[in-house]
């Protein structure tokens, strides 16, 4: 697909057909701007044309851009991501454009103002017309401290409705980031769920894919929870683990996926993975099913019944 870095890759089809690559950055790209930006017309052959987020102003010199995703609203592209300083004091923002490649342009305005720390903002419009926001936020309270999801409606694109909801926190060891991690002012066994994404289910619920474990590692995987409407109750099956890891995809530590679902109706995954020298995180597609509540994730051209690992991993 494409052999530079672009880490938690969006994918965004566009009222002409055209398809759109977001992802995160380990530097600004040139011209002042933050997260490369990919344009498509296959799905296979993918073009650079530049940085999207126009970024400086009133951040701080060492200000680092994650995880950007994309909605089109009220005749506007509009771009959700987090900014702080290396893992530290990331807040949710927004930007907005009237093309889906940019220029982006912050809106100085901070949605998570109250909370210590919230990355990976994924907006998602319900069957009702309402806009909710999903997001990963940190908890230390419970069994296992961590990085946890959350969710709260949007009130108009730029502002959100109420306290956060905690839709799903880690219950299974391979979610485990560190042990003996210092954050907070004390030491703790922490785990981290990340990179939410969410889709209809096709029955009426939604269906949630999210990321857990260290990033940095092969252990990094998706999994999928389940809900009747996005604000919950989120349930995942406790005996089940992720559908997409290292052992079964072949590639090294994938995750922080989103979905797209192309003009053909063909739903697709898009997530990043560690190059063979482990320095750059590549964008990588895979064939999403779907089937009366069970997932499947597979290569592109894989039969339905069969998945990366071709054993039929699936979650229902």
């Amino acid at each position: 697909m494409w052999d530079g870095y672009c880490a938690d890759p969006f994918v965004l089809r566009t009222r002409d057909g055209r398809y759109v690559m977001y992802g995160t950055t380990p530097s600004p790209l040139p011209e002042g701007r933050a997260f490369q930006v990919l344009v498509s017309d296959d799905l296979d052959h993918w073009d650079d044309v530049g940085g999207a987020l126009v970024v400086g102003g009133d951040d701080p010199p060492g200000t680092e851009y994650w995880a950007p995703e994309v909605a089109f609203a009220d005749d506007r592209y509009w771009m959700y991501y987090s900014s702080g300083i290396g893992d530290q004091g990331h807040r949710l923002r927004v930007a907005t454009a009237t093309d889906a490649t940019g220029p982006f342009e912050d809106l100085g305005v901070v949605l998570t103002p109250d909370v210590p720390f919230a990355i990976d903002p994924s907006p998602y419009l319900d069957g009702d017309g309402s806009w909710w926001l999903f997001y990963a936020t940190d908890l230390v309270e419970g069994d296992r401290p961590g990085t946890v999801l959350a969710v709260q409606r949007l009130s108009d694109m730029t502002r959100l409705e109420g306290e956060p909801t905690i839709i799903l926190r880690a219950s299974a060891e391979w979610q485990r980031y560190e042990a003996d991690r210092e954050m907070y002012g004390g030491v703790h066994d922490w785990h981290t769920l990340e990179g939410p994404t969410v889709m209809d289910d096709g029955a009426g619920g939604c269906l949630l894919l999210y990321s857990g474990g260290n990033w940095q590692t092969p252990g990094y995987g998706v999994a999928v929870a389940t809900a009747p409407a996005p604000q919950g109750p989120w349930h995942e099956d406790p005996d089940r683990g992720p559908v997409v890891t290292s052992a079964g995809t072949g590639l090294i530590g994938p995750g922080h996926c989103s979905v797209l679902t192309d003009g053909d109706g063909t739903r697709h995954v898009f997530l990043h993975a560690w190059d063979p020298t482990l320095e750059r995180r590549r964008p990588h597609r895979l064939r999403l099913h779907v089937h009366e509540g069970h997932v499947s994730v597979g290569h592109p051209d894989a039969p339905p019944e069969q998945d990366s690992t071709g054993e039929g991993n699936s979650h229902g």
